[in-house]
């Protein structure tokens, strides 16, 4: 009984640290973005002017964002898997890819960036879960896969 308990709470602990370690590498991700690439400050008022800032993206400023937004992924799942297991890890993964999904499909990236950023991102997350699953079990590790 108390086992049980005591993996669910570690699932919900390495949800909510990987959700946690996820959020703060994204604002990480775009405040990088906003100081190579500012935005105007009448761009915060219109989703049309947001769009065209966007667009006008220059692609060394997306290519530099693509291995950040891997690395985010690879964080967030190894965290989570860490902590929790394969379960919070898959959350969390599904989680970064929805993320992701609205972020491309709400705003006019480039066509090259659409295409590379879910590859990337599935990258990282396959590559966190695998490496949080490396960690050898022990007194102060749940079972990897738990």
């Amino acid at each position: 009984m108390f086992d049980m308990a005591k993996r669910a709470w570690q699932g919900i602990a390495g949800f909510m640290a990987g959700a946690a370690s996820a959020f703060v590498l994204v604002i990480l991700v775009e405040m990088y973005s906003d100081k190579v690439h500012p935005m105007p400050p009448e761009s915060a008022h219109s989703m049309e002017a947001v769009c065209a800032h966007v667009a006008d993206y220059p692609a060394w400023v997306l290519a530099t964002v693509v291995p950040m937004w891997a690395t985010t992924a690879f964080v967030a799942a190894w965290v989570a898997g860490a902590l929790g297991g394969r379960i919070p890890a898959a959350m969390v993964s599904l989680l970064v890819m929805v993320a992701l999904a609205f972020n491309l499909a709400m705003l006019p990236y480039a066509s090259w960036f659409k295409a590379l950023m879910p590859l990337a991102a599935l990258a990282g997350l396959a590559l966190g879960d695998r490496a949080a699953r490396q960690i050898p079990a022990g007194p102060h590790h749940p079972e990897p896969g738990a």
